[in-house]
């Protein structure tokens, strides 16, 4: 009862944090039978927390001990059935000669019987192969403790152990209401058959590695990750899932080292990174640019997040001095109070979440004390309703915000916008071809299965329509330019 509890909230949680968790892959999921869900760890505590509230089992998470150490963690962790874990560079064990480091072994075999009694019971565990939380462009190297369990666990229980590789990736990692892709990928088994050797522990674990790299993004630097993502955006089709975008990004790093030192290439990247110096300079996005909105059009849509903003305020009202003060401290102290950039985002959410929690259990009290319990329901119900009411506020706001500067920047630079329009559809025409001269020979090895036809004719045809379609609105612009110049002249 106490994991469902918490798991819901955790839920809750997390949909207030994001404002968009995408999940793919359930059917790998199996419902039944011991399980081990393995997965990348780019975001702290927010992780497990996210593995917990989507895989649809009860999951026991390996820990590491020392987050057992506050009482409330550890009151939230024994909930949650995770078990604590050692970790030598926690504990510096005391110094042995016969040991190559010169340091005592940590000892984890009560975790590791505690874990293989859950996985005996048909139960999950979860666990992390590159141990600890980074914040790095690629996965890290792989430690061999989820292999050990699964051939451990599959020798102890005679039971076959699923290995479910859990690929995590976030928009903004370190944002408020950003966006985040929970993928569950196609199980590896482990057979009771196979041996807890050296060897099949090191073979196990290149087969998870192999599983996660296919479900994440990993390139040597992040310059190289922005790049190739400019790169994805050019070459993909419009209003494409996160999914599709995240696994074209995959393939895009994944294949980019074999074809980097290519001449086309090496021009290309060249030219998308003047490309994307240039949008930084004017404060635009791809995005923006790519939609060409007119000003009417951008007028129209911050006119119409105005009135959903009218809408909702004025059920922010009894609850704002609760939300807004906490939201803001959340984000101006999360980057402060923490020097790892891949805990950012769990300070945020455990600043807010207990800051919030606090504002509402002190208000519903004193409500009870000073006028009685009805009044404390009441607020315990309203409360919610207009924290949620005060995200759908700051949603629109941000969108709001971004429209005005959409608007000022075609205002401001209009030519220059227009010319690096037309350097944009070059690009795009660029990227094509030589993504079509060195992907390789299998196509559906490289490109998301739901668009193969992305260099074939109906895309084609697509794109110059809108192409003659944007270069007859210039050709009207200019006119309207030169007869208004005509007029002051």
């Amino acid at each position: 009862m106490a994991y469902r509890i918490l798991a819901w909230f955790l839920r809750v949680v997390t949909r207030v944090f994001f404002r968009q968790v995408e999940v793919v892959g359930l059917e790998h999921v199996p419902r039944t039978g011991p399980v081990l869900f393995a997965g990348n760890h780019p975001n702290s505590l927010i992780d497990p927390i996210l593995i917990i509230t989507n895989c649809g089992r009860k999951v026991h998470f390996a820990a590491k001990d020392t987050l057992f150490k506050g009482r409330l963690m550890r009151a939230v962790l024994n909930g949650l059935g995770a078990v604590p874990i050692k970790r030598r560079d926690d504990h510096d064990g005391k110094p042995r000669d016969s040991q190559p480091n010169g340091l005592a072994p940590v000892d984890n075999d009560a975790a590791f019987t505690a874990m293989f009694a859950v996985l005996g019971e048909g139960g999950a565990i979860g666990i992390f192969p590159e141990g600890l939380s980074h914040d790095e462009s690629q996965l890290a190297r792989l430690k061999t403790g989820a292999a050990r369990l699964a051939l451990g666990g599959a020798q102890r229980t005679s039971q076959t152990i699923r290995i479910v590789p859990c690929g995590l990736t976030f928009i903004h990692p370190k944002r408020f209401r950003s966006r985040v892709l929970v993928q569950f990928g196609p199980p590896v088994e482990v057979a009771p058959a196979r041996q807890n050797t050296a060897d099949e522990v090191r073979e196990l674990t290149t087969e998870i590695e192999n599983a996660l790299r296919r479900l994440t993004i990993n390139a040597p630097d992040w310059e190289t990750v922005r790049a190739l993502d400019v790169v994805r955006r050019l070459y993909q089709p419009n209003e494409i899932s996160i999914e599709d975008r995240v696994e074209l990004a995959r393939r895009f790093n994944a294949y980019y080292g074999a074809v980097a030192a290519e001449p086309r290439v090496v021009t290309l990247m060249q030219r998308v990174r003047a490309y994307q110096q240039k949008l930084d300079e004017l404060g635009i996005t791809d995005r923006e640019l790519a939609r060409d909105l007119s000003k009417l059009e951008v007028s129209a849509r911050i006119l119409r997040h105005l009135v959903l903003v009218a809408f909702w305020l004025p059920l922010t009202i009894p609850g704002a001095p609760l939300h807004v003060p906490p939201l803001a401290f959340a984000r101006f102290a999360g980057p402060r109070l923490t020097p790892r950039k891949d805990v950012v985002a769990t300070t945020k959410l455990l600043i807010g979440m207990l800051l919030v929690l606090a504002a509402y259990a002190g208000t519903v009290s004193l409500l009870w004390w000073k006028m009685g319990l009805p009044w404390a329901v009441l607020a315990a119900v309203i409360l919610p309703m207009s924290g949620w009411a005060t995200l759908r506020v700051l949603d629109r706001l941000r969108l709001v915000r971004r429209g005005l500067g959409t608007l000022f920047r075609r205002l401001r630079f209009r030519r220059e916008v227009r010319a690096l329009r037309t350097e944009r559809e070059a690009l795009v025409e660029d990227v094509i071809a030589t993504v079509n001269a060195v992907k390789p020979a299998d196509l559906a090895a490289l490109f998301p299965p739901d668009h193969p036809d992305r260099l074939e004719e109906s895309w084609r045809a697509s794109r110059d329509a809108d192409l003659d379609a944007e270069l007859d609105k210039d050709a009207v612009e200019e006119r309207l330019e030169e007869a208004e110049e005509a007029r002051e002249g």
